[in-house]
């Protein structure tokens, strides 16, 4: 039996994107993306209330990164959340990050999150506040990487959301396979 709940907006997992702008001075600033996620190809979906800092931000430069939230920086990740840029102009010291300038788009990329999407900026709807970004680059710090080179989850230790009881959870372990596992069934009548 099945229990509904009405419309909600409950996706698992639902990762912590950091999103990172400078501001009309060159100043740093970043927020916790509540929701996102891969639009297309290239392009990653944001939503950003057109009343943050990081909405004017990003209109004014048209270019933001979008980090992953890692476990060893949830409490970090959680403040850029809970304060505005609009309020607390040193909100990214008092979180503990860093910034350097991303080399593809003009943009900060913060040190302590290894992963990062830098994205030039498509599309933003003031009205809802849905942000496109093409994603131009992805960087990866190299203490993340595997010994083949890439991204290797476990090092990484991504955080993520979950939308229902309020609380932030770690990815899990390999479970399968993908583009291989489901085979066992192709050709089954």
């Amino acid at each position: 039996m099945r229990k509904n709940f009405g419309a909600q907006t409950w996706l698992y997992p639902m990762p912590v994107l950091i999103v990172a702008t400078y501001d009309e001075n060159g100043k740093p600033d970043a927020m916790n993306a509540a929701w996102g996620g891969i639009a297309d190809t290239n392009k990653i979906g944001v939503c950003i209330d057109p009343s943050h800092k990081t909405a004017a931000n990003l209109k004014a430069r048209k270019s933001f990164t979008v980090s992953v939230g890692v476990a060893g920086q949830t409490a970090a990740c959680d403040y850029v959340g809970l304060v505005s840029g609009n309020d607390e102009p040193a909100k990214l010291e008092k979180a503990g990050f860093h910034t350097v300038k991303s080399a593809f788009v003009d943009a900060p990329v913060i040190e302590e999150l290894p992963l990062t999407l830098e994205c030039a900026l498509v599309s933003f709807d003031d009205a809802a506040g849905c942000t496109v970004g093409e994603i131009v680059n992805v960087s990866a710090d190299e203490r993340i990487l595997g010994e083949d080179g890439r991204i290797d989850t476990s090092k990484l230790d991504p955080l993520c959301f979950d939308p229902v009881r309020h609380v932030y959870l770690k990815l899990g372990a390999v479970v399968g396979t993908a583009f291989k596992d489901g085979l066992k069934f192709k050709g089954k009548k």
